[in-house]
């Protein structure tokens, strides 16, 4: 395709000069090189199709980074990183050294907050605009939020205190759930326009100052008028917590879209528009399968079908899901909880085989957690599959709903440790530290798919909290038929010698074996392995008997170091007089970069190659 008119724009600057009629050119040729620039590297394809119109809009009437644009989450921003100059860079977004897949403050002026969490753009959003008035400034601020953000507690706490006040700011809903018939949308979009004019405004504002003066006239009239808009708007819920709805308005558009934005753009307070999108608009797969389409790998551009490895095995997710699946069948109180992520975490095969025990409650990582404490108060047994870094905000949760209670509810933390192309905000780098520190609490970590299904097992049979973290990706292709639970707090001996003791957690096992089988072709030097299993209750006998003092101890975890296992092993060590040579791979006091997981683990040293490294200069 022709990108002539796309190529022309560097800046929001460029945009500006274009005629009105010129911008669905301009969103046709944005779609054609979204698909075939993310078709070889994979990326967040279907978001960001769906708010082309929208962002182009955004642009040609406001003056970023001046006026403030916030997208919640940030996977649909690839057209506005586009339109405000990162054009060049598109190539190499979520690749090692290229461009961030969410908004970054440190990639551009254009990118007010960083994101990659759900829910948090409207508490942002009003933080600004608050700051602003403070200030004496008058820029505009704009959140946009989709539909499913929306089902976040924080949105709506978000908006409850900006309701509450007077400061100007623009919420736009993203629906991309909602398809409107043309006769609707017509309907509508000019609903839109004349709510959101100045005439109507004016003349709203003008009789409520008449019928202030007048007893009991403005409460009457406010229920009048909110009976007739609960009629022909959905946006009752909206203007009782204080904002002034507008919409629903056709969000691919431009003849509805520019002027109803325009409007809303003068109005005093906070307002939220409501605009309806289709996600992956423009290209056939993404439009019909828009969950599968939200991120995925390199695909090919003409049929739409991913490009799969061939011989790969199962990943550690379906693993999970299978297996769990297997123990509702032979035990109905098992239950699967999950936080709008059912294909992610894979509960989805959990929701074919079981659907009346599948739980999807929508971007609400705290009710997951409190509603499993509910289950399994009730006496079942619920499993709650969130990515590590989303249970984050369940931590409060954690603690007074579930371990203090001691009830039978079992974590399962996706893609912990590093995840590769999303980057910092989607590292699972902390779980390790924060669960193993909860009374009442049992971690494990599996070193491959098999011990996965054997701790899942294993976790039916402990009567309390219990995490299993696993990281993201493949497992080895080992058997996996075996099914027994594990003994509870024991570490596994992988090999064993007179050169010093390496304990890995989970992901790191097979890597640090193959350091210690590379020393002992290499130098004739012997190290005896401990696969960890259980972070807590950690296996402290097994770890003296191994540990003799003089030796070298290496810890190896795809952790933060600050807490996580490895501090708990050398405080166990020194307290039993050891002393030697001491090293702790794991993860610095620092955010990581994106790129592949490979990659990351290498600057890490957290690879096969680092961990010999150390190994090296420990026994030198």
């Amino acid at each position: 395709m022709n990108y002539a008119l796309l190529n022309s724009i560097h800046g929001t600057a460029d945009l500006k000069r274009l005629r009105p009629d010129q911008l669905p050119e301009l969103a046709s040729q944005m779609r054609h090189y979204l698909i075939e620039t993310l078709a070889p590297i994979g990326g967040h394809l279907g978001a960001g199709l769906g708010v082309v119109e929208l962002t182009i809009a955004l642009h040609y009437l406001l003056n970023s980074p001046r006026d403030k644009i916030i997208w919640d989450v940030g996977h649909q921003a690839y057209p506005h990183k586009i339109l405000t100059g990162r054009l060049p860079g598109m190539p190499g977004i979520r690749q090692y050294g290229g461009l961030c897949g969410f908004t970054k403050r440190a990639e551009s002026d254009h990118d007010p907050f960083g994101a990659g969490h759900a829910s948090t753009s409207i508490s942002a959003a009003y933080g600004m605009a608050v700051g602003r008035d403070l200030s004496h400034q008058d820029h505009q601020v704009v959140a946009i939020i989709g539909d499913g953000a929306l089902t976040g507690g924080m949105a709506f706490e978000a908006m409850n205190h900006a309701g509450g006040n007077n400061n100007k700011l623009l919420v736009i809903l993203n629906d991309n759930e909602m398809s409107i018939a043309p006769n609707v949308g017509a309907m509508s979009s000019y609903l839109a326009r004349i709510i959101s004019g100045r005439s109507y405004t004016q003349a709203k504002d003008t009789a409520k100052r008449i019928l202030e003066k007048l007893p009991g006239a403005l409460d009457a009239a406010k229920r009048v008028e909110e009976h007739v808009k609960g009629m022909i708007t959905p946006g009752t819920l909206f203007e009782e917590m204080g904002f002034r709805y507008i919409g629903p308005v056709d969000g691919h558009d431009f003849d509805h879209l520019l002027p109803t934005l325009q409007n809303c753009s003068r109005l005093n307070g906070p307002t939220l528009l409501h605009v309806v999108t289709r996600k992956g608009l423009g290209f056939s797969p993404a439009e019909e399968d828009p969950e599968t389409w939200h991120g995925l790998g390199p695909y090919d551009v003409k049929t739409g079908e991913p490009f799969k490895s061939s011989g790969q095995a199962a990943s550690y997710t379906q693993v999970f899901a299978d297996m769990l699946a297997d123990m509702a069948d032979a035990d109905d109180r098992v239950v699967a909880i999950t936080a709008a992520m059912p294909g992610g975490t894979g509960l989805t095969r959990f929701a074919a085989r079981h659907p009346d025990r599948c739980f999807d409650v929508g971007i609400a990582e705290q009710h997951a957690v409190t509603f499993a404490g509910g289950l399994a108060a009730s006496g079942k047994r619920p499993y709650v599959a969130i990515y590590s870094t989303f249970m984050q905000r369940a931590y409060d949760q954690i603690i007074h709903d579930i371990c203090i209670q001691n009830l039978p509810v079992t974590f399962c933390l996706d893609r912990a440790g590093i995840v590769g192309a999303d980057g910092a905000t989607h590292t699972g780098m902390f779980d390790l530290a924060f669960m193993r520190n909860l009374p009442n609490m049992t971690v494990m970590a599996p070193k491959d798919e098999a011990e996965l299904r054997r701790m899942l097992v294993t976790s039916l049979t402990i009567d309390g909290p219990v995490a299993i973290r696993y990281p993201r990706g493949h497992g080895y292709g080992v058997s996996i038929e075996d099914s027994s639970p594990l003994p509870v707090g024991h570490a596994e001996v992988l090999t064993e010698g007179d050169s010093g003791l390496v304990i890995a957690v989970g992901s790191r096992v097979h890597d640090a074996l193959q350091a210690v089988e590379t020393l002992r072709s290499e130098h004739g030097r012997a190290m005896t392995l401990l696969n960890l299993r259980f972070i807590k209750p950690l296996d402290e006998q097994a770890i003296m008997i191994h540990l003799k003092s003089g030796q070298p101890l290496i810890i190896v975890e795809e952790g933060v170091a600050a807490g996580g296992a490895g501090q708990q092993i050398a405080v166990l060590a020194l307290q039993h007089g050891w002393h030697g040579p001491f090293a702790h791979i794991a993860m610095p006091d620092a955010f990581p970069a994106h790129g592949t997981q490979a990659e990351i683990l290498r600057d890490l040293g957290l690879d096969a190659a680092g961990i010999l490294s150390r190994l090296r200069q420990l026994i030198a």
